[in-house]
């Protein structure tokens, strides 16, 4: 059993950490991160998983960033201890945190991954949506959070500005 809850500051340690389990030493140099670089996460929207000890088990991260112009979510990176996969966790925590998110006032989100994993939870290819390189761009993924959200949605993505 695990609990999700909002990613608090106090909790940045922990997650950093878990990253650098569950990724390869090089994750900081790809085109994502550039993105996000200077951004902090999203409250309200990154969230963590704990078991009932207390230890954590996954973290989720969400960015502001924008296609074409306009605001969109990056989701990402979703990790999930090596010793805790296979639960369904990764599951939990993207459904559990993007509920959220048409309340928070985002329609849109946007993930850099694997089409057959984030599939099963309504990502599809985004055809006009280009990441900075190097990237796949069979590997650029989207769902809308509310009907028709990504519709006319095009372009680069860039840093989120206020």
């Amino acid at each position: 059993m695990y609990r999700l809850m909002p990613e608090m500051p106090a909790d940045d340690w922990e997650v950093e950490a878990l990253l650098d389990t569950c990724f390869a030493p090089g994750r900081k140099a790809l085109s994502s991160y550039r993105l996000r670089d200077g951004v902090p996460p999203l409250a309200g929207l990154s969230h963590v998983a704990r078991d009932t000890g207390g230890i954590l088990a996954g973290a989720i991260r969400y960015w502001p960033v924008r296609v074409g112009g306009e605001p969109s979510l990056l989701l990402g990176p979703v990790a999930v201890h090596p010793t805790r996969q296979g639960e369904g966790l990764g599951r939990d925590l993207i459904e559990g945190s993007l509920v959220h998110a048409v309340p928070l006032g985002w329609n849109r989100v946007m993930l850099v991954g694997d089409a057959p994993y984030y599939g099963r939870f309504g990502f599809t290819r985004l055809e006009e949506v280009v990441m900075p390189p190097p990237t796949n761009p069979d590997r650029v993924l989207g769902r809308a959070l509310l009907p028709g959200a990504w519709d006319g949605i095009a372009g680069e993505v860039t840093r989120w500005t206020d």
